[in-house]
């Protein structure tokens, strides 16, 4: 902690999450969607933010595309670049889930120590890791952007499956495995499982 920061206290809302959630009637959660590139992370996200929609519920994807386009448009790609891409994205996802909503994060986030650090970033009721689990071979036919394309030429260096590694998640709370399953069927598998786990819970009175 630098000096100035030892100067900088945080205040006290008079509005809390508590009182966001009963109001929104629904009960705030961070879902982190992890895989590799092509795994299907982001079409999940959004249309598993589409049925929150649907539901009267208020959800948001922090897409790791997007993310690095403007907060983290400062860090490449290299192991503590990619940490510091996932502490800060974990800094958006507090603030999000401290307003009541239920936080869709897809990123590779493929490091097991670097997942551990963000889950530890919030209270075990409030976050799900979901592993969208998909093969090599099949992220790689799909290759919608063209990127498994452009890093087996050597274009893009530290590329997770082909360059840098992928540390597959060993006790993630759901895993989609999106080679077998549609969209659809993902995501409603996705709303079943927490809705058995009460998250989310349209019920906040409890």
């Amino acid at each position: 902690m630098t000096e100035s920061q030892r100067h900088v206290t945080a205040g006290y809302p008079s509005v809390t999450r508590a009182d966001r959630e009963r109001h929104y009637r629904q009960r705030g959660r961070v879902l982190w969607l992890t895989g590799l590139p092509g795994s299907g992370k982001s079409t999940l996200a959004f249309a598993l933010e589409q049925e929150l929609f649907l539901r009267g519920q208020l959800g948001y994807v922090l897409d790791g595309d997007r993310m690095r386009q403007g907060l983290n448009r400062d860090l490449g790609f290299a192991p503590q670049d990619r940490r510091e891409n996932l502490r800060r994205i974990g800094e958006v996802a507090r603030l999000l889930l401290d307003s009541g909503q239920i936080v869709i994060a897809a990123l590779i986030s493929p490091h097991a120590p670097d997942r551990q650090m963000v889950r530890e970033m919030f209270q075990p009721q409030d976050f799900c890791e979901i592993y969208v689990n998909c093969s090599l071979e099949v992220c790689e036919q799909r290759d919608p952007k063209g990127l498994y394309r452009r890093a087996r030429s050597g274009e893009i260096p530290e590329f997770t499956g082909v360059s840098a590694p992928y540390e597959v998640p060993e006790q993630p709370e759901l895993v989609i495995n999106t080679e077998f399953l549609s969209v659809e069927e993902s995501v409603m598998l996705i709303m079943e499982t927490l809705e058995l786990a009460g998250m989310p819970s349209m019920d906040v009175s409890r």
